[in-house]
């Protein structure tokens, strides 16, 4: 499991490009590694439709809103009142991760929430993955980030549900 004195090894590297935590860092084969990426992970321009989250087992809930989340119960409860269970949350809601308390909830550091900033945060979510394989994760955000990791997270072989407020992803 992640520690914290593999935190300050993580941290003392050179500049590194973020957009590969999100790509080849999270990748159960041959993930990228420093020094490996000090540039983007190139993709293969395939346009990230419904239909492409739907054939790679990715659920979507567009418009919606979370209001809550119970992490002693690993669930989210939205505007609407359905509750979604979830055995890892992911908070990636944009430019700078937003932490649980700025929602009025407490928990943002519960052993399964996840944020994605930085090379730590990254070893910290793999080291989640590889002991959740076959749970459900919940990415919140629709962003470029979010939808990177909810990817990520399906080839990890984890089931993914992402929720956002916006009729559709990276608005």
């Amino acid at each position: 499991m992640w520690s914290r004195g593999s935190s300050k090894v993580l941290r003392e590297v050179a500049p590194y490009e973020r957009p590969a935590l999100s790509k080849g860092y999270l990748l159960p084969e041959d993930p990228a590694r420093l020094p490996s990426f000090h540039c983007c992970v190139g993709s293969n321009e395939e346009k990230l439709t419904p239909k492409y989250y739907k054939e790679h087992g990715i659920e979507l809930i567009l418009n919606t809103q979370v209001k809550s989340a119970d992490v002693r119960r690993n669930t989210l409860q939205t505007a609407t009142g359905e509750t979604i269970s979830y055995k890892i949350l992911i908070v990636a809601t944009g430019a700078r991760p937003l932490k649980l308390e700025e929602f009025g909830v407490s928990g943002s550091d519960a052993a399964n929430v996840c944020y994605l900033r930085d090379m730590v945060d990254a070893e910290r979510l793999v080291n989640v993955m590889q002991s959740s394989s076959g749970g459900n994760a919940i990415v919140i955000g629709g962003g470029y980030i979010g939808m990177e990791c909810a990817a990520s997270l399906a080839i990890n072989k984890l089931n993914v549900t992402m929720v956002f407020p916006e009729a559709h992803c990276s608005e």
